[in-house]
């Protein structure tokens, strides 16, 4: 199981660690610490005992192996190299003409094939001033670790990228220890494709097992999509691969035994007639007839009703009660339609006592997305926000301009949900005497993650985190030209910017290549890198008590992509930020101090990682990644996407979802007693302490049940 530590350390900050018989010098032991101390890290008193027992190669394994995860989570495992070394006073002391004439001299090597940089003696500088608490790394045990796949396996929300690969990396390795873990029913069904595939990839003869959990068409497409590599989530479209004759025979076999299978083929015709040139069932259709039936259907596009085009025809037509006749049949459908119900049907009273008798068929996040929405339904907002769903992490605003719906409605469909919710989980396990941290409420319940981005502390989009002692928010980006898939990058110019903006979002400034200091705001930019052969950096500092005193309160930082190359398509690039009690302190990327490194992964050339809001102190995390607006101008820069910037700023900051204070006090008082001392507590959930939001793959399997 050690092999897996990398992944056991980045979700848990725990690792095993099997005792040897040996003894370790308690030099070699406090070196070992020390080292690790200079990354922001220690270990709890049972992993140093532990540690002491090994012999020093063993110790030097571990702790080179530990070493070198700690760096690559941190960013530290690159070198930082910025324009000015002597960052951030050289360039607020530095000559506005001065630092024109770099950048020139430097865009201008750029053109004639060099890399020019200003040269200038790296000065001494003073000791880190910050006080640093150390993280601890403890000591874990095998079954906890396995109990991260157990999570992941029956999380009921999208798996993030992080979860794919992790989940790889223990099928290839355990490919039996995951057939005998598969769970009895896996609900989300983009997960069920990426899993099965998975099994029919690593595990010998597993056809069989896997039957069962297809059900429907669209079941077998999402299948069909992750063998080619594919999104699951059906969003973006698949270039399918050639089918081996019994990977065909497969998929037909799985689609035949799904009964009903043209209205669900109709959904997505496109995809199946795509799909259907690399299956030939034509060949198979005496063996699967059911299969052959369909595809006929949808190649020579015959006439069949479809379920939806009823339910529209039921609308257009105002026949409500046939409409609502029909959504009972799918709870689901009826749920997600319930505020359009709600606003177009008089008989409002129709409607609810419709959704009573189905609500204990709709999934637990939908109804709580359901109480979130009516609990808010009528605040008074500029914006609606909406976050499509695929590999990309899109967001859109619209205007607010949805009729008023009456509060004892809205009143009455949280009440349902609430006692559905109630009634669901009374029959989980016990949770005893439960306390549960009020600041939860600054963090959404962790559902659409399939486009999150690998963080050091991963965290649901929308979490607002209080942040740390400090006046200086350093921001940085360091990324690196090379080839990927075989196709060079050339040279990539990726730029870090800072927009400040008062109370009501106006704009004040903005740090970037195009504004390297401000004077009024004490925000300063490490000054312009065009190309990155052997990696390039970028930081950003900004003083907060001057922005505060000039009337300055949200932050917007985003990462772009002046060359326009995707960020996937980069050997390497991330981002983060640090905060600083002394900026002219220690070096200008200490490993102590990051807050939080994201890896920027995304087939988008426009990230936005985190809004800072200076009158609450939070950080705000957004992790968008953003294409260019088609209104936005020419020119990848933060000047042309200023206006999309304070539209998101304003949407993400104003953002309405459920909240893990609200799900865990249904779980507390479904199965378990509230109680307000922590100490008292045989289940915790805060921010720091037992179930905390760091706990998604957790939070997924065992509370959105």
């Amino acid at each position: 199981m050690n092999i897996l530590n990398s992944i056991y350390l980045r979700r848990k900050n725990r690792v095993v660690l099997n005792s040897s018989n040996s003894k370790l010098d308690t030099s070699d032991l406090a070196t070992i610490l020390k080292n690790i101390e200079s990354l922001g890290y220690t270990f709890s008193p049972e992993l140093i005992e532990s540690v002491a027992t090994l012999s020093l190669p063993e110790a030097s394994l571990f702790y080179s192996r530990l070493v070198e995860d700690l760096k690559q989570a941190l960013g530290a495992n690159v070198k930082y190299t910025p324009m000015y070394p002597n960052f951030p006073i050289q360039v607020m002391e530095m000559a506005s003409a001065e630092l024109y004439l770099n950048a020139i001299v430097h865009y201008l090597g750029r053109e004639l094939g060099e890399r020019v940089l200003p040269q200038y003696a790296t000065e001494n500088r003073p000791a880190l001033a910050d006080q640093i608490k150390l993280t601890i790394i403890g000591l874990g045990t095998e079954a906890e670790l396995i109990g991260i796949f157990n999570n992941l396996l029956t999380a009921n929300t999208s798996f993030t990228p992080s979860d794919r690969q992790d989940l790889a990396l223990f099928a290839k390795t355990f490919p039996a220890l995951l057939m005998k873990m598969l769970p009895g029913e896996i609900g989300y069904k983009e997960n069920l494709a990426f899993i099965a595939d998975l099994v029919l990839r690593y595990c010998p003869c597993a056809e069989q097992l896997l039957t069962p959990y297809f059900k429907t068409a669209t079941d077998v497409l999402r299948l069909a999509t992750a063998m080619s590599e594919g999104d699951t989530s059906l969003a973006e479209n698949t270039r399918f691969r050639n089918f081996s004759r019994p990977e065909r025979r497969l998929l037909l076999a799985l689609l035949e035994r799904c009964g009903a299978i043209t209205e669900d083929m109709m959904r997505h015709q496109k995809r199946w007639l795509r799909l259907g040139e690399r299956l030939h069932p034509s060949e198979y259709k005496k063996r699967y007839p059911n299969c052959d039936r369909a595809f006929d259907i949808l190649r020579n596009h015959k006439s069949f009703a479809t379920f939806n085009s009823r339910v529209e025809t039921a609308y257009t037509e105002s026949r409500w009660d046939d409409a609502l006749s029909l959504l009972q049949t799918r709870p689901g459908e009826l749920a997600r339609k319930l505020d359009f119900l709600l606003r177009s049907n008089s008989n409002t009273s129709e409607v609810i006592n419709t959704f009573e008798q189905v609500a204990a068929k709709v999934a637990t996040p939908v109804l709580l997305q359901l109480i979130s929405h009516f609990e808010s339904r009528n605040d008074e907002s500029e914006l609606r926000v909406f976050f499509p769903k695929g590999n990309v992490a899109k967001a859109f605003a619209i205007d607010h301009e949805l009729p008023i719906i009456d509060e004892s409605i809205c009143q009455m469909v949280v009440d349902i949900c609430d006692r559905i919710l109630m009634a669901r989980f009374a029959q989980l396990p016990t949770l005893g005497k439960v306390y549960v941290d009020e600041q939860l409420k600054n963090f959404p319940v962790p559902f659409a993650q399939r486009s999150a981005s690998k963080a050091l502390r991963q965290l649901a989009r929308g979490s607002r985190l209080t942040m740390p002692d400090g006046d200086t928010v350093r921001f940085f980006i360091w990324w690196k030209e090379g080839v990927v898939n075989n196709i060079p990058t050339n040279t990539v110019d990726i730029d870090l910017s800072a927009v400040i903006y008062d109370g009501d979002w106006n704009y004040l400034e903005h740090i970037s290549y195009t504004n390297l200091k401000s004077e009024k705001y004490q925000a300063v930019h490490s000054g312009d890198i065009v190309s990155a052969p052997d990696g390039a950096s970028e930081f950003i500092d900004l003083d907060l008590p001057s922005i505060i005193k000039s009337g300055g309160r949200y932050i917007v930082a985003s990462v772009l992509s002046f060359s326009e190359h995707p960020f996937c398509n980069l050997p390497e690039c991330f981002a983060g930020w640090m905060i600083r009690q002394d900026a002219t302190s220690g070096e200008i990327y200490d490993p102590r101090t990051v807050s939080n490194k994201v890896d920027l992964t995304a087939n988008t050339t426009v990230t936005i990682p985190a809004i800072l809001d200076l009158e609450s102190r939070e950080i705000l995390w957004t992790d968008l990644s953003l294409h260019r607006e088609p209104s936005w101008c020419r020119g990848n820069n933060v000047e042309n996407n200023r206006k999309g910037m304070v539209l998101l700023g304003k949407a993400m900051s104003n953002l309405k979802k459920p909240n893990l204070a609200r799900l865990f006090r249904l779980h507390a008082t479904a199965r378990g007693e509230i109680v307000e001392n922590i100490e008292a507590a045989d289940t915790v959930f805060s921010v720091d302490r037992g179930i905390t939001p760091l706990e998604i793959a957790e939070i997924a399997a065992q509370y959105l049940v």
